[in-house]
């Protein structure tokens, strides 16, 4: 077997996550593009050396956009067989949806799997070049510290389910020559040159012009900046997750605000969007949002109700709770 300097970094990533103890069952997700394929060589190659995985799985989500799908799924599973692991084909029957809709559909799909298998990791192709274009697309949407950093290595998605995306310390270049030097056959899929695709237009327009008229490093200047606010992230994140914990209710739908509201606004807002989130599926509008800290703020207030789809919002006496 050959062993190319992305098979060290690949076997670096992987044994540097923490939670990886063999053995292990993994699901690998595929697109069927040059990602899914050099992801299936280097994890093929790292459990021949190591005998990590236990159980290798490989899904493959049919959106059933192209008039070629299928050919596609026919060219995927003649490469996955070689490897002689379990490989499901989902399809999604409702084609005329948003792309952003389309992905929460495709994680749901394909966490319901892990879960009815028993998976405890989930491998997704996502590369450096996503990372930048997925940071980049946010941004403009006007999103926040969460959103920015929206691709991170590794997310516990349950207690017992990771997804690692071990591809993001790679980029497409180094990607694109590893297909090459062990011949994988890379499906060429046309939807990626159309521009009416906002991710196309990143990938193929603004960065390269950024690149050429403002700084020839903003690649790796972004990835700097991602890789500090993932940091910053988690920090936050982990402690407005504890004052979640000490501020809610032991029975009822509600949280104690004497606790949260002498802390960071930062803090504040994280543990509102918790709340709503956790208990209702919901994300907490900026408006609700102001509204409410701006309420528990006040002293020797009578009792408030705000109406927001459909829930009656009650604050009264140190509490927020919903009727």
């Amino acid at each position: 077997m050959t062993v190319t300097y992305l098979h060290d970094k690949f076997i670096n990533i992987i044994l540097k996550c923490q939670q990886l103890r063999k053995p292990i069952s993994i699901l690998i997700a595929l697109s069927g593009g040059k990602d899914s394929l050099c992801l299936i060589k280097l994890v093929e190659d790292f459990n021949y050396l190591y005998k990590y995985f236990n159980n290798i799985e490989y899904i493959y989500i049919d959106h059933q956009w192209r008039n070629d799908s299928k050919k596609n799924i026919k060219h995927l599973l003649n490469y996955t067989n070689i490897t002689n692991n379990h490989t499901y084909v989902y399809q999604i029957h409702t084609i005329h949806m948003s792309e952003s809709t389309i992905r929460k559909i495709r994680y749901q799909i394909i966490l319901q799997h892990a879960i009815k298998n028993k998976i405890q990791i989930i491998f997704t192709g996502h590369n450096q070049t996503d990372q930048l274009e997925t940071f980049l697309l946010n941004l403009i949407r006007g999103t926040g510290l969460e959103g920015l950093s929206s691709l991170p290595l590794i997310r516990q998605i349950k207690y017992y389910i990771q997804i690692i995306r071990p591809l993001v310390k790679m980029n497409i270049g180094d990607i694109l020559w590893f297909c090459h030097k062990f011949n994988l056959p890379i499906w060429s899929d046309k939807t990626n040159f159309y521009y009416s695709n906002y991710r196309n237009r990143i990938r193929y327009e603004l960065l390269p012009y950024l690149k050429a008229y403002f700084c020839p490093k903003i690649e790796y200047n972004i990835i700097n900046f991602l890789n500090v606010s993932s940091v910053e992230n988690e920090y936050v994140k982990q402690n407005a997750i504890k004052l979640y914990i000490n501020s809610r209710h032991t029975y009822y739908i509600a949280i104690n605000y004497k606790i949260i509201k002498d802390q960071h606004l930062a803090l504040k807002r994280r543990i509102l969007y918790l709340f709503f989130y956790y208990n209702f599926n919901k994300c907490l509008n900026h408006n609700i949002l102001n509204q409410l800290i701006k309420y528990i703020h006040i002293k020797h207030q009578r009792k408030i109700k705000i109406v927001w789809e459909q829930l009656k919002i009650n604050i009264y006496k140190n509490w927020i709770y919903i009727q």
